[in-house]
């Protein structure tokens, strides 16, 4: 049978969970991706992408909802782009996200491996985030039934998410079930009070509009960032809604706003500047302490970054005596909390202004053993820099989502670790990275850690030894 795209099929089960986040069926021997379905689900589906090999679907219609499904808590579910896993009670989710990490390795890397340790399940399955980015948008998405609302009474002004695979559009959150409070009433009061003074909202389309970007970030300990993201320096429109969210919410210890005036969202190229407070918050990981500024980044589950990274200084196995270089340090978090143990760490980012972070971190920390360098990897990494910096006995990588680049694959195994500890938010791309090095490097150690509920994402660090 010719399979073409739009499709139907009928009553299909849905067999498996795949990657990132997508569900598996078998339709006349083809292998079909299904999004926003789960194991045991009977649906019928439209075929939306095809080839030789595989179709890609999504579902039309519920014939029999699977025996494994949970009823999502958040009444944004399905069309928010986020926590597309409500759906899966949270041992499943775990369940499908250790199976992720096997497959990766066992199809994608193809090497030998020993048994992948169980899945390290996060403290907290709701209200786990640090940080929130919401978009304010003077054209919101409407749903079917507030389409039908006469013109003159629709609000159009939203401040929420993205809609998936639409920049301009912009969901209205009601309630958020990531962050703790106060991040829900800070939102809506923010809103309430910027329609009610007649702030215009950034029209994504059109490039108009003054407010353009709340971002909320929180510690442990309850410190509480807000940052307002204007589009032009108007001092009048913006310090009364910043005065009033801070007499509103004492809680707030950190008040900054940046002005963007460019055709896109980020503000990383920007002055951060302070309305009031604090410009930092601060978040304690063990006996360390880390300044989070305004551009910082930090790990965005608080208390699973701490289990995150004692899994990774555990498989370091330090002494005292080694040198240890972390690639892709970011702030340095992971280089400053295995400092203590190592004779000497090195750190190299990309990103200057986190290297910045990175020795303030140390300084904060008393920590006098690291360094840090930036620039990009496959340029800093050579023979040259091993040289001034020694001879790395551990190497401990946490790349982004992309992994590495070959030519830094290839300065590493040049330099020789006696141990690799690697840290990915991606399996596929750890997996693909494995093998590169798999001629060098066994894999001795495999530990999954859930730091993002409710998703099908999924941390992994990996223990990798030279080959005798």
């Amino acid at each position: 049978m010719r399979r073409r795209t739009g499709q139907i099929y009928e009553n299909v089960e849905i067999t498996n969970i795949a990657a990132e986040g997508k569900a598996i069926a078998k339709v006349d021997e083809m292998v079909v991706f299904v999004k926003g379905v789960v194991p045991g689900d009977i649906v019928d589906i439209k075929v939306v992408k095809r080839s030789k090999k595989f179709c890609e679907a999504v579902p039309t219609a519920f014939k029999k909802y699977s025996d494994e499904r949970a009823e999502p808590v958040c009444q944004h579910f399905g069309t928010c782009g986020g926590c597309v896993w409500q759906m899966l009670p949270y041992d499943k989710q775990l369940k499908y996200k250790q199976q992720q990490v096997e497959d990766a390795l066992t199809h994608i890397a193809k090497v030998e491996i020993p048994k992948v340790s169980d899945i390290l399940p996060s403290e907290n399955e709701y209200y786990y985030r640090n940080k929130l980015e919401y978009t304010f948008s003077s054209q919101r998405w409407l749903t079917a039934e507030e389409m039908d609302v006469p013109d003159d009474k629709k609000q159009l002004e939203g401040l929420g998410f993205h809609i998936p695979g639409r920049f301009d559009k912009v969901l209205d959150i009601k309630k958020c079930h990531l962050q703790p409070d106060p991040s829900n009433d800070i939102r809506l009061e923010a809103k309430r009070s910027a329609i009610e003074n007649g702030l215009s909202f950034f029209d994504l389309k059109e490039q108009t509009g003054f407010l353009r970007n709340i971002i909320i970030r929180n510690s442990t300990s309850g410190e509480v960032m807000v940052i307002i993201v204007v589009s032009d320096d108007d001092r009048e429109k913006r310090e009364p809604l910043m005065a009033h969210l801070c007499e509103k919410f004492p809680q707030i210890t950190s008040m900054m706003y940046f002005i963007n005036g460019k055709r896109n969202s980020d503000y990383s190229d920007l002055e951060a500047h302070l309305y009031r407070g604090d410009d930092h918050i601060t978040e304690q990981m063990g006996d360390l302490k880390f300044n989070v500024q305004a551009k910082s980044f930090y790990q965005t589950n608080s208390r699973q970054a701490f289990r995150l990274y004692s899994v990774a200084k555990e498989f370091a196995k330090l002494t005292g005596n080694e040198v240890v270089y972390d690639l892709y340090t970011g702030t340095g978090t992971i280089a400053n909390f295995v400092a203590r143990d190592a004779k000497k760490v090195v750190g190299i980012e990309y990103i200057p202004e986190a290297i910045e972070d990175a020795k303030a971190n140390s300084t904060l920390n008393n920590i006098t053993n690291t360094v840090f360098y930036a620039g990009d990897m496959k340029d800093i990494l050579t023979a040259n820099f091993i040289d001034i910096n020694g001879r790395p006995d551990v190497i401990i990588i946490d790349p982004p989502r992309a992994g590495m680049h070959p030519d830094v694959v290839k300065t590493i195994l040049a330099a020789a670790p006696g141990r690799i500890v690697y840290v990915s938010c991606n399996p596929a791309t750890q997996a693909r990275d494995v093998q590169m090095m798999d001629s060098d490097y066994k894999v001795l150690k495999i530990q999954p850690v859930d730091m993002f509920p409710q998703t099908h994402h999924v941390e992994n660090v990996i223990l990798m030894e030279r080959r005798k």
